[in-house]
Formats: C-alpha cells, sequence, structure tokens
C-alpha cells in the first residue's frame, strides 16, 4: 500500500523549509527511525527520520526546493506487518562508529576530471555544512579531494580545491597565444541565490522590522573589572576542559536583571493585546558560521550555575559551526545578545529576532582613558552596548533602568554573588 509521509511540525511557528539533502533514493528499501532528508529552517539544520518500514516510491522535491510543514514529502511503499520486522541488510558507515546505514544508490558519474575515490557507496564524506558550502561554490563534491579520514571533505579542501583551479587557470592563460582583446577583459557581475540559513534569516528579520517598533538604548560598560574576574576564574574553568569567555558572564548577569525587570523578558500576541510574561530566561547569542548566523539558546539560565552556562554555550557554538543544531536547541528564545566585537564593531542596532521583545549588541573592548573618583586620567577597558526594544511595550525610562541595573552586575561582578543559586 503506498501512502504519503508527511513532513512533521518542525519547530515553533515554522510553515516551510528548504531541502538540504535527501539522504534516500527512489526504489530504495528504508526501515523505521532511519534519516530520511536534512531540511533547514530558520532555525536550525533538523534532520527527518521515516516512520515506516517501506520502499520510497516517489521523492516530492528536488534537493534545494522549499518543502511545506504538513504537506506530503515522499509517497512510501509500506511492507507487511510480517515484512516489516523482518531484518534489513545493512552496510556499515565506516565513519560513524556503530551507525548502520542503508547502502545508497550509485551517485552519477563526474564530468570533472579531477573526481576522486573519496566516498562511501560513491557519495562524497562531507558534513551538511560543507555540503552547503560546496553548493554556494558551485563545487561538485566528487571532484574535491578530502583530507579527512577515508577522503572526508572539509572546508579547506573547498578552498585548495579552488586555488588549485585558480592557478591552473592562470599558466593556461599564460600560456596562451590568444591574443586578449579588451571584450575579455571585462568585469563580470555574479548572481548568488540567497538559500538555506541566510535565505531564512532575511524572511525572519524582514518580518521583524515590518512587525516591531525598534528603538534603541545606547550606553557603555566599564568591563576592567569583568576581566579580571575571568582570568582569576578561567584556571578552574580549563580544569573542567572548559575555555571561559565574557558571555558565559554577561549571561548570567542578564538573567539576575531580567529577575528584577521582567518585561523584558516577555513576548506580545499578534494583536497586541496581551503580554505573556515568561518564567524561564532562554538566553540566546548569536554564533557566526560559514552557512550564516544562527542564533542557538541557553534554556532556564535563571537556574543554570556560571559553568553550567559556559559548557552549554561551548557544546552550542560547536553544533553551530558543525551545522548540527536541533530546533530544540533554537527555538524557545526569550532574550538574545549578538557579540559583534569579536569581529570588530564597535556600535550596531540590532534587529530583534521576534517574538522577543528585545536584544542587545556588544561592541569590542577598547582601553580608553576615563576619569577616576579623584578626577585623575587612568586607563579603562571599555565596550559600547546598543539595546534594541519593541517600543510597543517597552519604553526608554523602563530599558534604561534595566540596562542599569544588568551594567551594575558587570561591572561590579562580586555583586552577582548575593544572587547566585
Amino acid at each position: 500500500m503506498k501512502i504519503d509521509f508527511i513532513l512533521p511540525d518542525i519547530g515553533e511557528g515554522i510553515v516551510e523549509c528548504e531541502l538540504v539533502e535527501w539522504r534516500i533514493a527512489e526504489g530504495e528499501t528504508i526501515t523505521e527511525d532511519q534519516p530520511v532528508a536534512d531540511v533547514m529552517t530558520d532555525k536550525a539544520l533538523v534532520e527527518i527520520t521515516s516512520m515506516y518500514n517501506g520502499v520510497i516510491s516517489k521523492l516530492y522535491y528536488q534537493q534545494g526546493d522549499i518543502a511545506k510543514v504538513h504537506q506530503p514529502l515522499f509517497e512510501i511503499e509500506v511492507e507487511s506487518e510480517q515484512d516489516a520486522i523482518e531484518e534489513t541488510v545493512e552496510t556499515i558507515d565506516t565513519e560513524t562508529v556503530g551507525t548502520p546505514i542503508k547502502q545508497s544508490k550509485p551517485a552519477s558519474t563526474s564530468q570533472c576530471p579531477l573526481a576522486t575515490a573519496n566516498a562511501v557507496g560513491n557519495k562524497p564524506i562531507a558534513s551538511p555544512a560543507v555540503r552547503r558550502l560546496a553548493r554556494e561554490m558551485q563545487l561538485d563534491l566528487k571532484a574535491v579531494e578530502g583530507s579527512g579520514k577515508n577522503g572526508r571533505i572539509y572546508k579547506e579542501d573547498l578552498q585548495q580545491h579552488l586555488q588549485h583551479h585558480a592557478q591552473a587557470s592562470n599558466d593556461t592563460n599564460i600560456n596562451s597565444n590568444e591574443k586578449v582583446t579588451p571584450s575579455q577583459t571585462d568585469t563580470v557581475n555574479k548572481t548568488e541565490s540567497i538559500k538555506g540559513i541566510k535565505a531564512l534569516m532575511a524572511k525572519q528579520m524582514q518580518d521583524s522590522v515590518s512587525s516591531i517598533p525598534h528603538f534603541t538604548y545606547a550606553d557603555e560598560l566599564d568591563v576592567t573589572e569583568l576581566e579580571a574576574t575571568r582570568d582569576t576564574l578561567k584556571p578552574s574553568f580549563e580544569a573542567e576542559g572548559l575555555r571561559l569567555s565574557l558571555m558565559p558572564l554577561f549571561i548570567k548577569a542578564l538573567s539576575l536583571a531580567l529577575q528584577e525587570h521582567p518585561l523584558l523578558n516577555s513576548r506580545v500576541n499578534e494583536a497586541c493585546t496581551e503580554i505573556l510574561y515568561q518564567e524561564d530566561h532562554n538566553i540566546g547569542f548569536a554564533v557566526d558560521t560559514p552557512s550564516g548566523l544562527v542564533v542557538p539558546n541557553i534554556k532556564g539560565v535563571q537556574h543554570l550555575t556560571l559553568l553550567d552556562i559556559t559548557q552549554e554555550i561551548n557544546q552550542l557554538i560547536e553544533a553551530a559551526r558543525l551545522g548540527k543544531l536541533t530546533s530544540q536547541q533554537m527555538k524557545g528564545g526569550t532574550i538574545t545578545l549578538s557579540n559583534i566585537g569579536v569581529i570588530g564593531g564597535t556600535v550596531a542596532t540590532p534587529i530583534i529576532n521576534k517574538p522577543e521583545v528585545a536584544i542587545v549588541a556588544l561592541g569590542k573592548i577598547q582601553k580608553l582613558p576615563r576619569f577616576d573618583e579623584n578626577d585623575q586620567v587612568v586607563a579603562r577597558k571599555i565596550m559600547q552596548i546598543s539595546w534594541s526594544g519593541d517600543h510597543r511595550i517597552i519604553d526608554g525610562a523602563s530599558m534604561a533602568r534595566f540596562c542599569n541595573t544588568w551594567k551594575a552586575y558587570l561591572e561590579n561582578p562580586i555583586s552577582m554573588l548575593t544572587k547566585l543559586r
């Protein structure tokens, strides 16, 4: 019997997603809980698994298409109850110890003369993030030589492949006896489709700007004592195998400030007739990845220690850069920090991550002259901060009071000890 597999609800408010990669092929036999596709939402890369045993009879989307939630993703011929309990022949993916995978159909022969044998079952070994980057660079992965185990392809391999072909192209031009005409040297404009995380982020930001009246509140933080506190704590965190940045301190101080100013941790309904005060502080932070900006969040920060927060941050950053964030790690955020300072900016006007009502941009730390209590000029470590608030429910005075509370914890870190649980 043939039935349609319906794309399930994969996140809060998600109605569509990009089909990044099929993990199955038409005519292939699959089993329950087997991965069938990777899809990209505006929040995460999500692995879709099968709910049935059977044979794939039809795929409704091509790679790169936009699939609709609650609509058929593929058609499957369901096995009988007796057949479903029979064991299937599996091959082992040597790159994932102990994880059985189905043998996929042989990939079509590459037309590129530099194709290599860096594949399992004729499929190149690479992470979803690397595959997306290869598509953006218009590279055939079968033509790229991987430097990892069993020929696994990394981002650096893609860059080396491009450099190799660029050099080869230059050598060809130098050795050519053909005369280059002015028209051949004209600049050619490049058109690139906005896809994946970039496309979905663009849609999310456009919706936020069109539906939320933003206002910005700027201030500066003296983080001299905060950095000294971090330096004191670093050895104990390193003993636990954790890298301690300033971000866990910013996040914990933010949670303490939210306890005193719960309006900043709220959200409004679509009609803006009700305010929902959220108990949990699910604090998001922006991560720059090869595929674009993603914003995972740490759940229930009000219940976590500084060590817990640091561990969560390290794990989420690693998952984000590998393209392995789950929808659970991305949804449900209540407020966001964006650290532009690690790249070099000082001031920004961040866009609120709807349905949240506030976001802050952290600028880079600069050593600047300031007057001390004796009116003497001293060197202090200063960071510019820029808050954006939803002006439907937050006014300037409310934002200023909230920011002052947060700032007080950060400029005098020892004051947080009286509130830590």
